[in-house]
């Protein structure tokens, strides 16, 4: 009975938030780029992870989305072990995410390139020479989704006709399609116009709260004005855990990475 109760309990520790890791490390050699990372994310919390540059931070997302494999340490996704699963699999169970670098396709409209991921999720993708109408119920999602990113105005029009913001929106939509749990975002600001950084913020803060956020953003404005959490990394490591507040008011990350201004 002992042994099973702390089984028990040991589970619950574990899967403790939508996404969490357990003493994960990560080396190339002599360069250590992850250690010792432990977090729980909880459900529909908007999580910024920010640090110097080199800090490990878009190497943490390829550990948790299985780009890269641990040396040690274990990730979880709700109740679920997922270190030994490949992208695709952690796709599936509802764990996406996005890059510095658009990965859209320039050919189809808006609507075309989400309904297609829309497809593939229903396992569909394979008839897509079919005409777009035999797909209305996957079509009407699509729009659905487009519409929750303030992108249905541009439904029709290419995706290489898109404005740089509207193209990584669309990027976001194509993750969207996939029913994330989580969704993670490296850089989605980035090559973004200041002008145009705010309403892609805007729109990430509006998706729906039964969806976890992680994002990296070396905005420091953006950062504070949308995040409700902050990890904040250093070296492979975090540093420290906190409501923007408390970051704002750290004196250690004042002095490692947001400088004397400080924010807040």
């Amino acid at each position: 009975m002992g042994r099973q109760v702390a089984v028990n309990a040991q589970a619950a520790v574990e899967g403790a938030g939508v996404l969490s890791t357990r003493g994960l490390d990560k080396s190339f050699g002599s360069l250590v780029v992850a250690k010792g990372i432990e977090f729980a994310l909880p459900q529909g919390v908007r999580y910024a992870l920010i640090g110097p540059n080199g800090a490990g931070k878009t190497t943490l997302i390829n550990l948790m989305t299985g780009m890269l494999r641990p040396d040690s340490g274990r990730i979880f996704l709700g109740g679920e072990e997922i270190t030994s699963l490949k992208p695709e699999e952690r796709v599936r169970r509802g764990l996406v995410r996005t890059f510095q670098i658009n990965t859209l396709f320039p050919h189809l409209s808006a609507l075309e390139a989400v309904t297609l991921a829309v497809c593939e999720r229903r396992g569909h993708a394979g008839t897509w020479w079919r005409r777009l109408p035999d797909y209305r119920e996957a079509v009407d999602e699509a729009h659905g989704i487009l519409s929750s990113l303030l992108l249905a105005e541009d439904c029709y029009r290419l995706t290489r006709e898109l404005a740089y913001g509207r193209q990584r929106l669309l990027e976001i939509a194509l993750a969207l399609a996939t029913k994330p749990r989580v969704l993670l975002l490296d850089e989605p600001a980035a090559g973004v116009p200041k002008d145009e950084s705010a309403d892609l913020f805007e729109a990430i803060s509006g998706l729906s709260r039964d969806l976890t956020v992680l994002f990296i953003e070396h905005d420091m404005n953006m950062v504070f004005r949308f995040a409700s959490r902050i990890i904040v990394m250093v070296g492979g490591r975090i540093l420290v855990e906190g409501s923007p507040d408390e970051i704002a008011r750290n004196t250690e990350v004042r002095t490692v990475y947001l400088g004397k201004a400080g924010y807040g």
